[in-house]
């Protein structure tokens, strides 16, 4: 019975004692305790039984890594949302300007000469340089006025972005009410 007892004992105090903490301190000094360490040490687990040892810092490091990363992906969905945004607004700014030119010159731009380009449902031919999109308005409308000032157009029918662009070079396409075509390159236009 004694020896049962004994053999119990030992178990009991073995699992009871399973888990030692080594506590390193930040100049590596090292402590070996029955208890967690403080806030200040570096711990690791060992299970005395296995011989395993965890680190418990690592955890609360991989949490504070992961939380970094998804802070700074939010972060860059909120930039990229505010440059977006940022985007869709010049894009209209240069719209309303390409409908003020052809409110107040009926004889020279038909109604629908240059119709704005809604950023969420842009053309095939328009969505590859959808982040160039406010330039894209700007220089339809300096395409338009270029054919006009030719000579050789009496009315803008069309200013569109045309097919063959690149993303070196835009190339723009003005319709005329003479039957007159003209082909733009965006180096042409802000020359």
């Amino acid at each position: 019975m004694r020896f049962t007892l004994f053999i119990l004992g030992s178990l009991f105090s073995v699992c009871a004692f399973a888990g030692i903490y080594k506590c390193t301190d930040a100049a590596g000094k090292t402590n070996y305790q029955a208890k967690s360490c403080d806030q200040q040490h570096k711990t690791v687990e060992i299970n005395v039984k296995t011989g395993s040892a965890n680190s418990l810092d690592e955890p609360d490091q991989e949490k504070q890594v992961l939380e970094q990363k998804q802070q700074d992906e939010k972060l860059e969905q909120e930039q990229l949302l505010k440059k977006q945004n940022q985007l869709k607004q010049d894009a209209m700014s240069e719209s309303a300007k390409n409908r003020f030119l052809i409110k107040n010159n009926p004889e020279k731009f038909s109604a629908f000469s240059i119709p704005p380009y809604d950023f969420d449902e842009l053309p095939e031919p328009v969505k590859n340089y959808q982040a160039r999109l406010p330039d894209i308005e700007r220089l339809r409308r300096q395409a338009a006025e270029k054919a006009l000032a030719s000579g050789l157009c009496n009315r803008v029918e069309g200013s569109e972005l045309h097919g063959t662009s690149s993303k070196k070079a835009l190339v723009f396409s003005v319709d005329c009410s003479s039957g007159k075509n003209f082909h733009f390159t965006e180096q042409e236009l802000t020359q």
